[in-house]
């Protein structure tokens, strides 16, 4: 007791000792510069006019001999901020919440609290960008910090009271130590305690840590950035309005926006449906779409409280089904913030999709009678408030893009998802069942009948309690449906009537939506279009009812800021989805062969799949009508599903196929290699490798090594490390970019890609992994480290030029 007493007395005189330290450096701050208040950085008008002038190609001699412009951030700060400080302060997990996508974000600051907190009991504040706070002040009162200086408006001051020059200053005078590894010194964890230090504070941060200044844990930015960087801050860090810039596509907003707010009922509640499906996507206009310059204009489908032609007033709610609060208008918001590829979703919207959305939703036969409500508990359900849309309607609308379908829960609502995540195996494909199928069958008046068992967590809002008794609730409300369900599908697949791949969505001919490949990179997930890698352990085929849930649990239902209830249930509400996939998919195949699949799936917990092993080993209820011809029934389904579909839905994987397609370019074969690696030497591999491959001809591409995990089962939410089996792993080599968190990059040429695979092959050890790095890597060490970065996003915009956006290097390694 005497010690604990102890401990406590000490650990409460450093408390009061820092917070005195804190309070003198304030006192001195206010003594040389005033006391701090938030600082209008706004260009003016005339000013901004004048600027233009004067940056244009006048030949003015008055113009000419003008002093130097001051910087503003759009025009002279922002690319460099982009490619040097949005790599690291892009998402939500930003250190210090200070996320560098806009002049707005820096101007808000950083703040002490983490967005991602699997501990707390109650739902946090929402800090998203222009939700519900529309001034500093206001993030000022919200517990933000400013990282620029707030008071008196002088160069010295400029200098001495803002974080931000502080920081580069600190990185000038103590660059990163000699070595190719960073000392343990550096926490590069994601979990790691942050030290947010306001200015008071600074001194003693700079002190304790002279090694953390910006960017942190990365080389120095060059000099000549840095300078730009720290004259704006002296000039007093001014910026334009972002908004005043006129757009590109005011013709196609004021169309879409007059479409999309039709007096009609049918309007009204089409509208609604898109608006919940699509508010986290990055709208465009792709008829007109300036690709190849920096004037890609990205948008974003809100509720505004006013009406087209006005300025838009964005109504702030967790969730796009939450009550709007009362008359509102859908409004294209251009996204002025920098694309960072992790949030990035791009949408298409061309007349094309004007005309499909016309045809599924204003002229198909149906009648809306009233409106639905936005009640919690019945707005959370899609199957209740969208009851008066047709299935096929609805269905189609999300497998026209059902890569962006899926991307929601894979790039969507988190940055950070390894317990959300850890639902879903490392490396599965998903084909869907054919919309026709679900008309025949009525599908719309059995989900009308079963919509109260389809009830969502989100119903509960974000403070979950008491999420066991929750659990079991849900769990008997899918018990129940799944019930139904397979009462159902007895009546319809008879004896004379089994499933086959006529079951399967083909894509309409052309849709190259039609098959997807999902990677999960332990905490983060990509997905792509085709069946990518070696056939996978497993495979959803998804019905109209999945892909909703799978929506409204993990994307529209899903609070980042919500309590660690909320999050729980979630998660655990997941594993029931994933799971009707997977049986449904297993239906395809001889009940024999499903069995032994699902087994295999979950090793040491075929409990959780008891009800699914049961109707299996039950003789009558063999639904397959393929006649396989193979030992490998699995492979032989997707070769068949690829022979039917045609190569315009599904690329052939040249490098990953077994056995290999003949390759049509020289370096192909190298990387086939590469792909054939399996097994244990592959645990020295990181989640995520991008490579930088120049060929002989001085043509560069882009490779991602995706390291494809095995477990005995992701059954588990914690422990996950205990389930893995190396033995069974496998790496997908994939052309240009997969996954938005790179851990380790390297930059080889072809005349040594054979050298390279012949190394990986090779791996024993860490150390040999390290020799690897040390030949052919770029470690975040590297004295090119910035000249590589740039080059492999120059790179991904060339090859990807509407879906590239800035990588995060908040996973990059250090070893």
């Amino acid at each position: 007791m005497t010690t604990l007493y102890t401990r406590v007395s000490i650990l409460s005189l450093v408390a009061l000792l820092i917070a005195g330290c804190a309070t003198a450096a304030r006192y001195q701050l206010d003594e040389l510069y005033g006391q701090s208040h938030v600082v209008d950085r706004s260009v003016s008008p005339e000013l901004e006019q004048a600027a233009y002038l004067r940056s244009s190609a006048s030949t003015d001699p008055a113009l000419q001999a003008s002093s130097p412009l001051e910087p503003e951030f759009y025009r002279d700060i922002k690319p460099i901020v982009d490619s040097r400080c949005v790599v690291c302060h892009g998402c939500y997990d930003a250190p210090c919440q200070f996320k560098m996508t806009s002049f707005e974000s820096i101007d808000r600051g950083a703040h002490k609290d983490k967005v991602y907190n699997g501990t707390r009991l109650l739902e946090a504040s929402l800090t998203h960008l222009n939700i519900g706070v529309n001034t500093t002040q206001q993030w000022r009162d919200e517990g933000f910090f400013s990282v620029l200086n707030e008071r008196e408006q002088s160069r010295a001051a400029n200098v001495q009271a803002s974080v931000l020059h502080r920081m580069l200053q600190l990185k000038k005078a103590h660059p990163l130590p000699a070595g190719d590894i960073l000392p343990k010194s550096f926490d590069l964890s994601l979990d790691r305690d942050q030290e947010c230090s306001k200015i008071e504070e600074f001194d003693r941060f700079a002190k304790k840590r002279p090694l953390w200044g910006m960017p942190y844990g990365l080389p120095a930015i060059e000099d000549e950035n840095r300078l730009k960087l720290e004259s704006w801050i002296e000039s007093g860090a001014k910026s334009r309005a972002s908004n005043r810039r006129p757009t590109h596509h005011q013709n196609e907003i004021e169309s879409w926006e007059a479409f999309l707010n039709g007096k009609s009922l049918k309007q009204q509640l089409m509208s609604r449906y898109i608006y919940e499906h699509l508010f986290l996507a990055h709208l465009y206009f792709s008829k007109n779409f300036l690709a190849a310059t920096d004037e890609r204009e990205f948008f974003k489908l809100v509720r505004s409280k006013t009406a087209p032609g006005q300025m838009i007033d964005e109504i702030s709610t967790r969730r796009p089904f939450d009550d709007p609060g009362g008359e509102f208008y859908y409004r294209l918001l251009r996204v002025e913030s920098t694309i960072v590829a992790k949030q990035h979703m791009p949408y298409a919207l061309n007349p094309t999709r004007l005309e499909r959305w016309t045809d599924l939703f204003l002229t198909a036969d149906y009648q809306v009678a009233q409106l639905p409500s936005y009640q919690p508990e019945l707005a959370s359900n899609p199957f209740i408030t969208f009851q008066a849309l047709p299935v096929n309607s609805r269905y189609r609308f999300m497998l026209d893009e059902a890569r962006f379908s899926i991307m929601g829960f894979i790039r969507g609502p988190v940055c950070r998802g390894q317990v959300a995540l850890n639902v879903i195996n490392d490396h599965f494909w998903v084909l869907f069942v054919d919309p026709e199928v679900e008309v025949e069958y009525a599908s719309g008046e059995f989900l009308a009948r079963e919509a109260k068992d389809l009830m969502l967590p989100a119903e509960r809002g974000s403070t979950a309690l008491l999420p066991l008794s929750s659990w079991l609730k849900y769990s008997n409300m899918q018990q129940q449906y799944l019930t139904a369900k397979e009462r159902r599908f007895d009546q319809i697949f008879t004896d004379d009537k089994r499933l086959d791949t006529s079951f399967l969505w083909h894509g309409d001919g052309d849709n190259s939506n039609a098959a997807l490949t999902v990677y999960r990179h332990f905490d983060s997930s990509s997905v792509i279009k085709g069946l990518s890698g070696k056939t996978p352990k497993t495979a959803w085929v998804i019905d109209y009812s999945l892909l909703e849930r799978i929506h409204y649990l993990l994307v529209a239902g899903f609070d980042v800021y919500g309590n660690a209830g909320h999050q729980l249930l979630t998660r655990l509400y997941m594993d029931f989805l994933r799971m009707e996939g997977e049986y449904a998919f297993l239906s395809l195949l001889p009940n024999d062969l499903a069995q032994q699949q699902l087994s295999f799936w979950y090793r040491g917990e075929e409990s959780q799949v008891e009800r699914y092993l049961e109707r299996l080993d039950d003789g009558k209820y063999e639904t397959t009508a393929i006649k396989y011809l193979t030992n490998n029934p699995k492979k032989e389904l997707f070769n068949l599903f690829r022979k039917e579909v045609g190569s315009e839905v599904i690329k052939a994987d040249v490098i990953n196929t077994r056995p290999h397609l003949k390759v049509e370019k020289s370096y192909q074969q190298p990387l086939q290699r590469l792909s054939d690696i399996e097994g244990t030497r592959l645990r020295f591999l990181s989640e995520q490798s991008l490579m930088r491959l120049t060929l002989n001809s001085g043509e560069q591409l882009l490779i991602s090594l995706v390291l494809n995990r095995a477990h005995t089962n992701v059954s588990h939410l914690y422990r996950e490390e205990q389930r893995l089996i190396p033995a069974e792993y496998t790496l997908s080599v994939i052309e240009n970019v997969v996954g938005t968190y790179p851990n380790v990059f390297f930059d080889v040429k072809e005349k040594d890609l054979d050298g390279f695979v012949d190394r990986v092959a090779r791996l024993e050890s860490e150390q040999d992994y390290a020799d690897l790095v040390t030949q052919f890597g770029i470690r975040r060490t590297h004295k090119k480290f910035w000249n590589f970065s740039d080059s492999i996003h120059e790179n991904y915009r060339k090859e990807k030029p509407v879906e590239a956006g800035f990588l995060d290097f908040n996973r990059l390694d250090n070893r």
